[in-house]
């Protein structure tokens, strides 16, 4: 990897265009399960139609565009297209419901929303009917919503219609009203350092917030990502990981792009599916988080498929077990497998171990600083840079920092300081080489099988139950999720419930993943002498009620 490298002062279009100029016949998107493929130039020939397609109806530079589906082939389309055009690729979680798609809706003011028919026990055209029930009766194009007065514009990733949403193919055949030269011009007027790309996270206070991103973050991140792993257009890159996660839509599409790489994508993660795409395609990188890696090799068809083309890829989301790396690289023939730290506002690597690093370095830390970023860790309460081997709080500074969260200012002043530095909430140590262990978090936030979880969303979410008085909500460790989430409750006088009947409440109005698996109703909270209720004592408490915890 050569540090001496600068940084690209591109959009998101140029990259793509760049990459369609070197590699036009080299195959840009798979996916094994409906025998789908298109060279960089039918892609970026996709790309284009989307985008006129999207002007055509009227989409500004500026206007958020929210994609709530999985990983299908549009997705990526999207992505691109939205970028061309100048408008922001606003990525939603596909565990979201009612009360969480409402939010985001409301806080980030979207104008245009894409969805799929749903995911799971979630059906999406129903929840958005249920949240615009005005869809079913406005003129396409002319919604005017009560709830939502930003929102203009509803579609469908599909074929099938549905009451006040356009269709794919309805946007595709719109392209022939845009002219090139209007294309053009609209491409002319954008800047990489416009905001191309906004993710909701629960970060390390309050609800979660609209992290922006721009074309020079996510672009520049993605580059250097492909370069850590050595990328060239001979490459094909396995993602059976979320693209509305950065993991999917900046470690995995914008690295792959960056180097003319084939992206072999899966709608979702079956260990099945992800090892005979890894075969039939030839793969020679993988990604996931841990236990997606334990799942391929603890899988009774393991030994039936062939991984010898695989070379290297990225483990990340959470701290990797020393004997699940060693047969990643022994079994898996992933030699040159890596790790990276980061979080969204960091677009989102600062961290990564290097090719070449021992096993001790990929399982102990999250590497060293990416070029052009500056890591350092310093005392929590004064700021200060402390010295190599003391813990204290991950900081960092350079191109990758987010623009700030959308219509939060305080909350952007209280992550990044004045002297331009990130604060991660994180806990950390530095060895005198520059390699970083994460030690824990100066925040309470919850991390489930590499989902951020924030304490205070769900407890304000239980706060709507009645029999409830107060809520705490803190990690129960978990030994295959990391950590679950356990909710400690005070119930009102009178109140009769049982911890069932708390679940049921959160079934279908927040992701599965944030409902809490424990319920411990308790009179009181551990406190501070200044009367802060201390968490990491409720999840000391977790340990001795729940010790058979699974």
């Amino acid at each position: 990897m050569n540090a001496d490298m600068g940084l690209q002062e591109l959009t998101l279009g140029d990259l793509l265009d760049r990459t369609v100029k070197n590699f036009p016949d080299n195959e840009a998107i798979v996916y094994v399960d409906r025998n789908f493929r298109l060279t960089f130039q039918e892609f970026s020939n996709m790309v284009d139609e989307v985008a006129k397609g999207l002007m055509a109806l009227g989409v500004q530079k500026g206007e958020k565009v929210a994609v709530w589906a999985t990983n299908i082939p549009y997705w990526v389309t999207l992505q691109f297209a939205t970028a061309k055009i100048g408008a922001v690729l606003l990525t939603v979680n596909t565990n979201y419901k009612t009360a969480e798609l409402e939010y985001l809706l409301q806080q980030s003011e979207t104008e245009n929303l894409f969805i799929i028919d749903g995911f799971q026990d979630t059906d999406y055209v129903n929840t958005v009917y249920e949240l615009v029930p005005e869809l079913r009766s406005c003129q396409r194009g002319s919604l005017s919503s009560e709830k939502f007065p930003h929102l203009k514009r509803v579609a469908f990733l599909g074929q099938e219609k549905h009451r006040g949403m356009y269709t794919i193919p309805e946007i595709r055949s719109l392209a022939v009203m845009i002219t090139d030269e209007e294309y053009n011009a609209r491409q002319a007027i954008l800047s990489p350092h416009d905001v191309v790309n906004m993710q909701y996270t629960s970060g390390t206070t309050g609800f979660p917030k609209g992290v922006m991103l721009t074309h020079y973050n996510i672009g520049n991140n993605g580059f250097w990502i492909g370069e850590n792993q050595k990328f060239t257009a001979k490459d094909r890159v396995c993602l059976p990981v979320p693209l509305f996660h950065c993991f999917g839509c900046v470690l995995g599409v914008l690295a792959a792009v960056n180097h003319g790489a084939c992206m072999v994508i899966q709608e979702g993660f079956e260990p099945l599916q992800t090892m005979a795409a890894v075969e039939q395609e030839k793969c020679t990188a993988l990604y996931g988080v841990p236990t997606m890696f334990i799942a391929i090799l603890d899988h009774p068809l393991f030994d039936k498929f062939d991984f010898s083309s695989l070379r290297t890829g990225i483990m990340a989301g959470s701290n990797c077990p020393v004997h699940v790396m060693e047969q990643v690289i022994d079994r898996m023939h992933m030699t040159d497998v890596t790790i990276c730290y980061g979080l969204t506002e960091a677009s989102p690597v600062m961290t990564y171990t290097r090719i070449g690093d021992d096993i001790r370095l990929r399982v102990e830390t999250v590497g060293r600083a990416l070029p052009h970023i500056e890591v350092k860790v310093v005392d929590p309460e004064t700021g200060q840079e402390l010295p190599r081997g003391t813990q204290g709080e991950v900081c960092c500074r350079g191109y990758s920092i987010m623009k700030g969260y959308y219509n939060n200012p305080e909350a952007t002043k209280e992550a990044i300081d004045p002297e331009g530095w990130l604060h991660s909430g994180d806990l950390g140590v530095m060895d005198e080489a520059g390699y970083l262990s994460i030690t824990g978090r100066y925040k309470d936030m919850i991390i489930r099988g590499g989902e951020n979880i924030y304490p205070r969303e769900i407890e304000e979410f239980l706060y709507r139950m009645d029999e409830i008085k107060d809520v705490q909500v803190a990690a129960v460790p978990s030994p295959k999720y990391g950590e679950e989430v356990g909710a400690f409750v005070v119930l009102k006088e009178g109140a009769r419930i049982e911890p069932s009947d708390v679940k049921d409440f959160c079934r279908g109005k927040i992701s599965r993943y944030k409902i809490p698996r424990y319920v411990l109703f308790v009179t009181d909270y551990p406190m501070t002498a200044s009367g802060k209720i201390q968490k990491y004592k409720l999840t000391e408490m977790s340990e001795e009620i729940w010790p058979d915890r699974r």
